[in-house]
């Protein structure tokens, strides 16, 4: 399994509105930046992303599940670029504010903070766990 972080701007795609989509999960599409578009292309059925409220907020709120791998994004016309669909897995009990990722030396590798307009990126398994634990929950895998 891997690890991944997905970025939304609350005011477009929030948590809440992933987590009224349910278990039939909705297309995350519009990315338009080659890298990560290479990194939806290297998520498996399976993967967990942290959902990162971007602009507003500054903040991991939440973990979505990939329930369906790339594919050609339907807002593409150019079809360049793929999408993945993601399902809402929970809400984090406390959300992972930037600023705190940022006090945390173990966390200053993250691509959130040394590529900040990417958004999708890949998150190491130690960092996960790191982030788990400071948003008081307990990671099963």
């Amino acid at each position: 399994m891997n690890y991944w972080l997905l970025k939304s701007e609350p005011d477009v795609w929030s948590i809440e509105q992933q987590k009224k989509v349910g278990s039939k999960g909705i297309i995350w599409d519009g990315v338009r930046n080659y890298q990560a578009a290479n990194n939806l292309k290297k998520m498996k059925k399976g993967d967990l992303c942290f959902f990162y409220h971007s602009n507003i907020g500054k903040e991991i709120v939440g973990i979505v599940t990939v329930i369906k791998t790339a594919f050609i994004d339907p807002t593409d016309n150019n079809k360049k670029f793929v999408a993945i669909k993601v399902q809402f897995k929970e809400q984090l009990k406390k959300a992972v504010s930037l600023e705190n990722i940022k006090k945390n030396k173990a966390l200053n590798h993250l691509s959130l903070l040394k590529q900040s307009r990417l958004s999708v990126m890949p998150i190491d398994f130690k960092s996960w766990k790191i982030i788990c634990k400071m948003s008081n929950i307990i990671q099963k895998n």
